[in-house]
C-alpha cells in the first residue's frame, strides 16, 4: 500500500496541498488494495475542476482503525482510464457519477446508466427474452405523496427476475447551489433540504465540515444537542416505518399505533425547536434554541408513554402469525451482496454487515455513548423490521443517558448570533454522521480565498437503493411494496 496515504479523522480539515496525488495506475491500484480489506469502505469518490486538470478524490474509511484514508488524482479533461469498479463493484455508481459531471471514460464499467442526468425516452432499460417474460412499469408518478422514481421489473408469471430502478427525474443541482450560494444560511437550508426525513444528520454534516474549515470547536452543549436531535429523528422515522411495514401487510393495528407513536416524537421537535422535523435546530457554531429544564421533563413524560404503547406493539409484530409470514424469508440481501455494493446503515447492518458511524467514528458525543450497533444477519424484511425496533430502544436508551447529562444552556441567543469564524483557505475538509438510514458524508474543498470550489453529499440511499433491486428477485411482485418500505429510501437523497 502506499505509504503517503494520508489519514484524517472525522470532522477534520486538512490543507489541499498536504493531500498526496498520485498518478491514476497508481489510485486505481491503491483503491482496490485498501477496498480488499473488509473493514474499509468507500465514503465519497468525487471529481472537482483543479487548475487545467480534473482531481479525483477518494475517501475510504476505516472502520477498524477509526479513520479516514485520502489521497487524489490529477487526470485530463476527456481522459480514458481503466475503470476500478470492474474490480471493485461498491465503486460502481461514483464512476458513473464522474463520468456524468467530468466526461471521463472508465474502460471496462460494468454498466453505464445514468445517476441523475436521465433523460426519459433516450435511455433503453435492460432487457430479458423469453415467450414466459414480460415487463411491469412503475413510475415515476406514485399515488399518494412520494417523490419520482422508475421501476421496470421483468418478471417470469408472478416472480421478479429482475428490477432495474431509475432515478434522477428532479435532479436538483444542490451541490453546485452550495457554491453558488455565499450566505452561510442559505447553505445551511440547502443541507436541511437535502431529504427532509433526515435533515438533523445532514445539516450535522454540513456544520461540522464548516466548524472544521474554519477551526472553530462547537461547545458542549452544542454537541449535546445535536446527538439528542439526531436519536429523536431516528426513533420518530423508525416509528413512522414500522407503521407502514404493517400497513403494507395488511397489519392495520400496528399501522394505527405506531403511525400514532410517531406522533408525539415530532410534536417535541416542534415545541423544542418549532419544526416537527428538526430543521432549525443545527446551526455552525452553536444551538440556536436552548434546551431547558421543562422540555426535559415533557420528553421524559412522552418518553413513559411512548414506550409503554411502543414495546406492546413490538411485540405483537414479532409474534403473531399473519406477520411473521410476509416479513420473514421476504426480499433477501446476503452478506456477500451487501459487501459487494458497499451498502451502509440499515442495508449492511441487516445483512450482517456492522458499519455504524456512531461506533467506527464518533461524532458529536457519541464516544462518551459507547453505542453497540445492532447487526442482524437474515438480511430479509423481518431483520429489517426488527433492527428498527432493536434501534428505537437503543435509542430511549442513549436518549435518557443523555438527559440525565443535561449541560446548562443559556439564553438563546436571537441577536448576536455567534459566527464559526473564515474558512480556510486551499483546504479540505469531510464529515460523516449516521442518519437513520445510514451513513451521510459531506465533504468541501476551498480555494486560494477561501471560497467553496467544490462540495460533495453522499446520501445513504446512493449505496443502497441497489440493495433494493437485489432483495425483490426471486420473490413475487406483490411483496415489492413491503421490500421497498423495509429500505424505505430516499428519493430527494439520491437525485441532489
Amino acid at each position: 500500500m502506499n505509504n503517503n496515504i494520508l489519514h484524517v479523522s472525522n470532522g477534520s480539515c486538512i490543507k489541499v496541498a498536504d493531500i498526496p496525488v498520485l498518478s491514476y495506475d497508481c489510485f486505481r491500484a491503491t483503491t482496490l488494495e485498501l477496498m480488499s480489506d473488509k473493514a474499509r469502505h468507500c465514503v465519497s469518490y468525487f471529481g472537482y475542476s483543479s487548475a487545467e486538470a480534473i482531481r479525483l478524490m477518494m475517501c475510504i474509511a476505516d472502520d477498524a482503525a477509526h479513520d479516514i484514508l485520502v489521497f487524489a488524482c490529477d487526470v485530463e479533461n476527456g481522459a480514458r482510464l481503466a475503470s476500478a469498479a470492474a474490480d471493485c463493484l461498491a465503486l460502481e455508481r461514483y464512476e458513473r457519477e464522474i463520468h456524468e459531471n467530468w466526461g471521463l471514460e472508465f474502460e471496462g464499467h460494468p454498466w453505464y446508466k445514468p445517476v441523475r442526468d436521465f433523460m426519459p425516452g433516450k435511455y433503453k432499460f435492460f432487457e430479458m427474452e423469453g415467450e414466459e417474460l414480460h415487463e411491469v412499469g412503475v413510475g415515476p408518478v406514485h399515488a399518494g405523496v412520494i417523490e419520482p422514481g422508475h421501476f421496470r421489473f421483468i418478471c417470469n408469471g408472478e416472480d421478479v427476475l429482475h428490477l432495474e430502478i431509475q432515478l434522477g427525474w428532479q435532479h436538483r443541482g444542490v451541490e453546485s447551489l452550495m457554491l453558488k450560494k455565499k450566505r452561510l444560511i442559505e447553505r445551511v437550508l440547502l443541507a436541511e433540504g437535502i431529504a427532509g426525513d433526515t435533515s438533523v444528520s445532514h445539516s450535522t454534516a454540513f456544520a461540522s465540515v464548516w466548524e472544521s474549515l474554519c477551526g472553530f470547536k462547537p461547545g458542549k452543549e452544542v454537541l449535546w444537542a445535536r446527538t439528542l436531535a439526531a436519536e429523536l429523528e431516528r426513533m420518530a422515522n423508525h416509528t413512522g416505518d414500522l407503521g407502514a411495514i404493517c400497513g403494507d401487510v395488511a397489519y392495520q393495528l400496528g399501522a394505527a399505533v405506531f403511525g400514532r407513536l410517531r406522533t408525539p416524537i415530532v410534536n417535541f421537535s416542534q415545541r423544542w425547536c418549532g419544526n416537527r422535523l428538526g430543521k432549525g435546530n443545527v446551526r455552525p457554531a452553536y444551538a440556536p434554541y436552548a434546551f431547558t429544564e421543562e422540555l426535559r421533563q415533557q420528553l421524559l413524560s412522552d418518553l413513559s408513554a411512548y414506550e409503554r404503547d411502543f414495546l406492546e406493539m413490538s411485540d405483537k409484530i414479532q409474534h403473531f402469525p399473519s406477520v411473521l409470514s410476509r416479513l420473514d424469508r421476504t426480499g433477501i440481501v446476503s452478506t456477500e451482496q451487501a459487501e459487494s455494493i458497499g451498502a451502509v446503515g440499515m442495508a449492511a447492518k441487516c445483512a450482517g454487515v456492522c458499519r455504524d458511524t456512531r461506533a467506527s467514528h464518533p461524532y458529536g458525543v457519541y464516544a462518551s455513548l459507547g453505542v453497540q450497533p445492532v447487526v442482524k444477519e437474515s438480511g430479509d424484511v423481518l431483520a429489517r423490521t426488527e433492527l428498527r425496533i432493536d434501534e428505537v430502544k437503543q435509542s430511549l436508551a442513549i436518549v435518557r443517558a443523555l438527559l440525565a447529562q443535561m449541560p446548562s444552556f443559556g439564553a438563546s441567543e436571537c441577536v448576536n448570533i455567534p459566527s464559526a469564524g473564515c474558512p480556510a483557505s486551499g483546504s479540505f475538509a469531510i464529515a460523516l454522521t449516521e442518519g437513520w438510514r445510514g451513513e451521510i458524508c459531506h465533504c468541501a474543498v476551498t480555494g486560494a480565498d477561501g471560497e467553496l470550489v467544490a462540495y460533495k453529499v453522499k446520501d445513504p440511499s446512493f449505496h443502497n437503493w441497489m440493495a433494493l433491486a437485489l432483495a425483490v428477485r426471486g420473490n413475487e411482485i406483490s411483496d415489492f411494496p413491503i421490500c421497498n418500505k423495509s429500505f424505505n429510501l430516499s428519493y430527494c437523497g439520491h437525485d441532489l
